[in-house]
């Protein structure tokens, strides 16, 4: 806020590094051989009560790179286990992440400072600890695209090049991301102390994070089975919005999913331009585990290796804690269909739910699969085809069979008369729905070459300027907006670990 003065430095309140000394281990970020700013997130540090100028000069810059640990900092790696495409590991953690601490919003909320890419660290499974350039400049596009569109999502708050090599398949530029999250707790912390039976260390987690995240649990007749109550009802209506925007999250291990109901850890993830269910991009899926339209059984699976970890908290009897958190899993289902159906309903211009509605919407999407259309694109052109005419065309131009889209004009306009309503306003409320720009996979792509081969980031800047704004339709970025050709398709992502 204007006019009131903001500490250079960072104040920090870790409540994290005040558990046990088995839920971490303290570490120092590793030193980089010249450290440079690629982007400060201005607008966040201001939400965080950081000096953005402090931040972008010399001591803000070290403090960014872990070079110097602030006042208050107390850096550490946190512990955890997860299930990898289905395998247990007993011991993860953050093997390349180093969390500073905990700050507060504006608003009083708390939130970590990590940086990802900060070293090696306990857990570091003999990786080098190390971030290249590209995946922390996807991370950084696609993290503040999600949260320009409401998603819950870590945020960026700075891109720093470390000025070493790092080596994967070929010589790469390192980097490091600074990474923001109400808390990077993940169901895979549950998992490490239920690995090892211990019960008073899953208690004490799920005590934190029942008074980080879910006050009202503890208020509840049983406070573990309102947790996870909670964990479930929020994971439901974060992976009914990654459908809505056509987002795979391409490694939902139970170590990547946030308690929190966050989007955490971008890898491998892309965005889909063809729309199609079995989507995969991430190279490590071979089997589709993760594929776009699996999201939601993924969730529900993770969910209930949460469920497994909180029986001994729920009940002491097992079969009546089994019983209790099968009731809990259950809920899943009904709160992710719904909440992906309001959405849908949302995309097509429609303010409720009707008897149809399920079936016209399943006619959509078979329709738009069998003709290659592009997701992004369908959903934005409709707003300007509400009333036959001219606008017809560029939504018939997207299928391989334009009568197909006749037929489904039609019968989307028919449900619409069935709610009379202003078309402009329906229009506008449906731009407000429908981004005209996502993270193409392509865009994104071509902006890691210029960066990493030509050390241009000018390409970059523009993109996240464009998707700033993904609602707005920015004629004078057109091209953004446009699917790849045939030669610019990506068809697989990495994690860049």
């Amino acid at each position: 806020m204007k006019g009131i003065a903001v500490p250079p430095g960072p104040t920090f309140d870790n409540s994290y590094a005040r558990l046990p000394d088995r839920f971490f281990a303290r570490v120092a970020p590793a030193p980089f051989a010249a450290p440079a700013l690629i982007k400060l997130n201005t607008g966040l540090a201001d939400a965080l009560q950081l000096d953005a100028d402090w931040l972008a000069d010399a001591k803000g810059l070290a403090f960014l790179s872990g070079q110097t640990i602030a006042p208050g900092s107390e850096p550490l790696a946190m512990a955890y286990a997860g299930h990898q495409f289905g395998n247990f590991v007993p011991q993860l953690g953050d093997g390349r992440a180093v969390m500073l601490g905990e700050v507060l919003d504006r608003e009083g909320r708390r939130f970590d400072m990590q940086l990802k890419g900060g070293g090696r660290t306990p857990f570091s499974r003999g990786g080098d600890g190390r971030a290249a350039l590209g995946p922390v400049l996807r991370e950084y596009i696609v993290s503040e695209f999600m949260a320009a569109i409401g998603v819950p999502t870590t945020r960026a708050l700075a891109a720093v090049a470390t000025g070493e090599p790092i080596y994967r398949e070929t010589m790469l530029p390192g980097a490091l991301l600074v990474r923001v999250a109400s808390s990077h707790i993940r169901v895979g912390t549950f998992q490490f102390f239920a690995a090892r039976q211990d019960t008073d260390g899953v208690r004490t987690l799920a005590d934190h994070v029942i008074a980080r995240h879910y006050p009202k649990a503890r208020e509840a007749e049983q406070p573990y089975r309102a947790l996870l109550e909670a964990v479930i009802g929020a994971q439901a209506q974060l992976v009914a919005r990654w459908l809505l925007v056509g987002f795979i999250h391409g490694v939902m291990n139970t170590d990547n999913m946030a308690v929190s109901g966050e989007t955490i850890d971008y890898g491998p993830c892309a965005f889909m331009d063809t729309y199609d269910p079995a989507t995969v991009y991430s190279s490590i899926d071979r089997m589709g585990r993760y594929a776009y339209a699996n999201q939601p059984n993924i969730a529900l699976w993770n969910l209930t290796r949460l469920a497994e970890t909180l029986l001994p908290l729920i009940d002491t009897e097992e079969d009546k804690a089994i019983a209790i958190a099968q009731d809990a899993l259950g809920t899943f289902e009904p709160q992710f269909t719904q909440a992906h159906r309001s959405g849908v309903i949302a995309k097509l211009g429609l303010t409720a739910v009707r008897e149809g509605d399920a079936e016209l919407a399943q006619e959509i999407f078979a329709e738009l699969a069998r003709n290659q259309v592009d997701f992004t694109l369908f959903f934005r052109r409709l707003s300007a085809a509400i009333e036959s005419g001219a606008a017809d065309e560029p939504v018939r131009s997207l299928f391989v069979d334009p009568t197909a889209a006749d037929a489904l004009l039609a019968r989307w306009r028919e449900r619409l008369a069935q709610e009379p309503e202003d078309i402009q306003i329906r229009r506008a409320r449906m731009d407000r729905t429908n981004p005209a720009f996502i993270p193409r996979n392509h865009r994104i792509e071509a902006v890691i070459a210029a960066a990493t081969e030509n050390e241009d980031f000018a390409p970059f800047e523009e993109l996240l300027g464009v998707l700033s704004r993904p609602f707005d339709d920015q004629p004078e970025h057109a091209n953004y907006a446009q699917p790849p050709l045939e030669h610019e398709r990506v068809l697989a992502t990495f994690c860049g670990t």
